[in-house]
């Protein structure tokens, strides 16, 4: 797996295909993930 970091993407290609992650959306759905956990840890805290 070959990594090529430009700007704010990461270009990362695995011997069939390159994909463009960009660094901002990836940090943003896992804040939006840590987020949800939150929710549920709190709910279920709540019901028991």
């Amino acid at each position: 797996m070959e990594k090529k970091e430009n700007g704010r993407q990461r270009i990362i290609f695995d011997g069939t295909a390159f994909y463009e992650i960009d660094l901002e959306c990836v940090e943003q759905k896992r804040k939006d993930q840590e987020k949800r956990e939150k929710e549920r840890n709190r709910q279920t805290k709540g019901a028991h």
